[in-house]
């Protein structure tokens, strides 16, 4: 065959991939195609943060979005990808700050703008080292519109959207209770906080009663908390007002142990009648409940807890100073040498701790920016709700829905050096205004000169909730915007819902007047044991790790295969390995492909797959059948976002069908054919399905079916027919509408036949290098039999020869094994195969043994008491071992009637 091509013998990822992915850059195919007609789908991935190398979790992400966005561009839509990088807020600082404590250094020691220049440094190392990860994962994205939260153009779409917002007034300033953290030095929104639960202790305490003359009462009212050192900061006891144990005492005045400040009792609905006693201290400065109880009363605020998590002078001089959980044990001990300690009990309760570094959050009241959310939650909701957005798993949408309806007002300001400097600026006058301009000149009220900028900076997710609109070019009108907004899906881990898809709705809604995305897939996590993958927490797996081990192919089908909507996944050894086999069966089978088609003609690539010409055969007809009803499947599938049943879907037909059977019978009927004619069809449909299949899988495994497609076509003829320069810019196979219902059924009796005879020979331990003789005997259809009993006979594990057919039998065959499928008995002789009377005697010996058990297991269940005392698994055990004894038994009694025993 003068135009055979050979591949290596093994799939090497480490040498193509680099090699593909650089021909596919520079031959631009991740670019959106410009013809205005075709229809635009756009991506906008979501940005990692630059605080080190990706995980696996952010090779989830690459791999589903590659997927989706590999299909759509197959599809004909102008496809747009478009690449970012976070910035990070918090987490960035942090991740700086610790290599410069490594150094014994702090941020102070260099200085505000030193710090910077240091951060950026650390961002331009490593968002290297992550655009470097996410092309070693194969990522189709358009490189030449990579963006950075930072960029000039997002940096400008912050201003300016910060701005509006607060000459709309829905910017403010104002002191309210905060989450603190004293390790990042920072306030926290509520959705950076972690609430872990862990066991602590409930004090209960009594508060002395004011007295009130000539009247006999009760001299103390008793309180339990888990904070007792911030009972110094009492203003306030709150109880239920329906609580009739406590009724005489609402108005009444109470002292606060140790500093002994009167505070009034008060009647609240916020208060838990079964909590501790049923009467609760208030402390508005330090508990988010209690501020909104502080401000209904007009309690005043009193802070002990200064921002570095040490007692402050507020506390008195026995306390400032201390660290607080030093405080709680000296101030429990204080009540108990005042007798006002009543007993501490072990309770566990919810603790809140830092997203970013795990430190326990202070609640603090601060002077802090805000947004006020209602304005901007409504028409998110109604977003939802009408359908312009649609949230898929749909149970997440009730999720969604909940959490805007008792959103709370979001603060925005961090007390950080690195981010977007919130844009308020204060003249010498006072005079407070909002600028779009990095460096306004002049005072708009007063034109003063003497300028000065907040020293906060933004919330991280403030920038990252303009993401949709500032990286195509928002606030200007620009092409990308015309064209790519609202961008059509948003792909993301359901443990950003409300961190982020929540926030880009409001503010997408808000900026453009429009939906930010139609769809919203929220993929589970990965996790490691129980945790969340994350870089902070260090538990992190690196994906190039796995490319090194596996390939990129391998990887990106694990992570892929083993998700669903909204479902958490773990990537095991075992899984990675049965995907790097899938890899080499293909490529195993393209080997066989490529190396046994000659010259063969293109057919329309945007057209069904028919049967190719000349290919006559039930099993060729059987394959294209297949993998139209394949094509289907996987394309409905991949609309419903069920990618990873999609990819399993494939991977059964690839496996289980094209290579396990169509493979191995074309080696037989191309062998066994008689005419030029006859083996030109079958190499063609070979070729026709083989680069189908290619193209069905080219999403989910882009290496290996580039490397593939581009061989197998290179020597295909034409015809008329433009062959595409890459399957990444092939069409999506279509799928035809009809299948061949007989072929399918006949080519099933076909492969049950072939395993009956494989677990046949197993069973009877015929010497898998001997061939046997067979008969046989189809009551409908002999003459399909015919034509397939040399196929039959050759398949691997049968080894069958001479192979009568015929369409009944004369007399019953004598020492012969049966396989019986509708329709057909094939019988298989055993004498000359297997010495019967060897085997007799086995089998024999098998079936007193079975016997044996049979009757040990029945006395065990008969024995009085047994079934009612033993634990129930034993019990069960033996139900399951004596069925399957007797099943044995069934079989031992069939083979020794074969052998006329």
């Amino acid at each position: 065959m003068a135009n055979r091509v050979e591949l290596a013998k093994a799939f090497d990822p480490k040498e193509l991939e680099a090699r593909i992915y650089a021909r596919w850059v520079e031959a631009g195919y991740f670019a959106p195609d410009p013809d205005p007609g075709r229809p635009a789908f756009c991506i906008i991935m979501p940005p990692p943060n630059v605080t080190g190398d990706l995980h696996l979790g952010h090779a989830l992400v690459a791999a589903i979005q590659d997927l989706i966005v590999r299909w759509h561009r197959m599809r004909g839509d102008a496809t747009l990808w478009l690449p970012g990088r976070d910035h990070a807020g918090i987490a960035g600082q942090v991740v700086v700050e610790r290599e410069l404590a490594a150094e014994g250094k702090t941020r102070h020691d260099l200085g505000r703008e030193a710090f910077l220049d240091r951060v950026w440094q650390w961002m331009d190392r490593y968002g290297a080292v992550i655009t470097q990860q996410h092309r070693r994962l194969g990522v189709s994205v358009d490189w030449d519109r990579e963006r950075f939260t930072m960029d000039p153009g997002p940096s400008l779409a912050v201003r300016t959207a910060f701005v509006r917002l607060f000459e709309k007034g829905l910017i403010y300033k104002g002191e309210r209770i905060t989450n603190w953290c004293p390790r990042c030095s920072t306030a926290l929104s509520d959705l950076e906080v972690v609430h872990e639960e862990e066991v602590g202790t409930l004090t209960f305490v009594n508060y002395l009663l004011v007295p009130i003359p000539d009247q006999k009462e009760p001299a103390s009212i008793q309180i339990a908390t888990t904070r007792p050192e911030t009972i110094l900061a009492d203003t306030g006891i709150a109880v239920h007002p329906d609580d009739a144990r406590y009724a005489k005492l609402i108005g009444r005045t109470a002292r606060v142990p140790s500093v002994n400040r009167p505070v009034p009792i008060v009647a609240d609905g916020a208060v838990q009648p079964e909590f501790g006693t049923g009467a609760v201290k208030i402390t508005p400065g330090h508990d988010p409940t209690d501020f909104d109880i502080g401000q209904r009363h007009n309690l005043p605020t009193v802070l002990v807890i200064g921002r570095d998590g040490r007692m402050s002078a507020d506390a008195g001089p026995r306390y400032a100073g201390m660290w607080v959980t030093e405080a709680r044990e000296a101030f429990v001990e204080e009540l108990r040498s005042l007798g006002l300690l009543v007993k501490q009990d072990t309770h566990p309760h919810q603790v809140g701790h830092c997203v970013r570094c795990a430190t326990i959050v202070e609640p603090l009241v601060s002077d802090q920016w805000y947004v006020r959310i209602a304005p901007l939650a409504a028409p998110a909701l109604e977003a939802v709700r009408d359908g312009r957005i649609r949230i898929i798993p749909e149970r997440f949408t009730k999720v969604y829905v909940n959490w805007l309806e008792h959103i709370r007002d979001w603060c925005i300001s961090r007390q950080l050096w690195w981010g977007h400097r919130i844009p308020v600026w204060t003249c010498a006058d006072g005079h407070v205004f909002a600028s779009v301009d990095e460096h306004p000149m002049r005072c708009p009220t007063c034109g003063s000169a003497d300028l000065e900028q907040d020293p906060d900076v933004l919330d991280t997710w403030f920038s990252s909730g303009l993401w949709p609109f500032s990286t195509l070019g928002w606030p200007q009108d620009t092409d990308d915007i015309r064209r790519f907004y609202p961008t059509t899906v948003m792909e993301t881990g359901y443990d950003i819902l409300f961190f982020w898809v929540a926030r880009m709705i409001m503010m997408g809604l808000e900026m453009t007047g429009d939906v930010p995305f139609r769809d919203v897939y929220l993929h589970g996590l990965i996790r490691v044991g129980r945790e969340k993958m994350s870089k902070t927490k260090g538990n992190v797996l690196n994906p190039l790790d796995l490319i090194e081990e596996y390939g990129t192919d391998a990887l990106r089908l694990s992570l892929v295969s083993g998700t669903t909507p909204g479902n958490d996944t773990q990537v095991s050894a075992e899984r990675l390995e049965a995907n790097r086999n899938l890899v080499n069966k293909l490529w195993n089978a393209g080997r066989f492909v490529i190396g046994n088609v000659e010259s063969w003609p293109l057919r329309d690539f945007r057209g069904p797959l028919p049967v190719a010409p000349g290919a006559r055969s039930e099993a060729d007809r059987w394959i294209v059948s297949r993998v139209n009803d394949v094509t289907a499947h996987a394309t409905r599938l991949l609309e419903e976002f069920q990618f990873g049943e999609a990819a399993r879907t494939v991977h059964e037909f690839l496996w289980g069908q094209f290579c396990d059977w169509y493979v191995e019978i074309a080696k037989i009927e191309l062998r066994e054919a008689s005419t030029e004619e006859e083996r030109r069809g079958i190499r063609t449909n070979l070729a026709w399905v083989f680069e189908h299949t290619l193209r069905l899988l080219h999403p989910m495994i882009p290496f290996v079916t580039e490397e593939l497609w581009q061989v197998l076509t290179s020597f295909s003829r034409s015809d008329g027919i433009e062959r595409p320069t890459s399957v990444v810019v092939a069409p999506w196979p279509v799928a035809s509408t009809e299948r061949d219902s007989a072929a399918e059924k006949r080519m099933d009796s076909v492969f049950e036949i072939v395993r009956g005879i494989r677990n046949l020979r197993a069973e009877y331990r015929v010497d898998p290098g001997r061939w046997a003789p067979a008969v046989i005997v189809a009551e409908t259809d002999p003459d399909f039999y015919r034509r397939m009993a040399l196929v039959i006979g050759q398949l691997p594990g049968c080894r069958l020869r001479p192979i009568e057919v015929v369409d009944r039998l004369d007399r019953p065959m004598e020492q012969a094994a049966a396989v019986v499928v509708p329709g057909v008995t094939v019988h298989v002789p055993l004498a000359g195969i297997v010495d019967v009377t060897r085997e007799r005697e086995r089998l024999v010996r098998e079936r007193a043994d079975a016997l044996a058990e049979i009757e040990r297991a029945e006395t065990l269940l008969s024995r009085p008491g047994f079934v009612e005392k033993a634990p129930s698994e034993v019990v069960m055990r033996e139900r399951e071992k004596l069925l399957a004894v007797r099943d044995r038994l069934v079989k031992l009694d069939e083979r020794l009637a074969s052998f006329g025993a």
